[in-house]
């Protein structure tokens, strides 16, 4: 995941992820606000990723019996 920061640019802060320029705001306090509600987001997102990836001893192969092979 990217590094994330707020500069501030005259009257305005701007979020950076790396090097790009995300979002423009004229608060700070919304800013982060908005910045820890999107990273809380983006970990459930990948929870949810996570939690719906096939698991070996969760999701076994349906293999065919003897007497159903050719």
């Amino acid at each position: 995941m990217s590094e994330y920061s707020i500069v501030r640019v005259g009257n305005e802060y701007i979020v950076l992820a790396g090097d790009k320029s995300i979002l423009k705001i004229s608060s700070r306090r919304k800013a982060v606000k908005i910045m820890t509600l999107a990273a809380d987001l983006l970990d459930q997102e990948t929870v949810q990723q996570v939690e719906n990836a096939p698991s070996i001893s969760r999701d076994l192969p349906i293999v065919p019996e003897k007497s159903e092979l050719p």
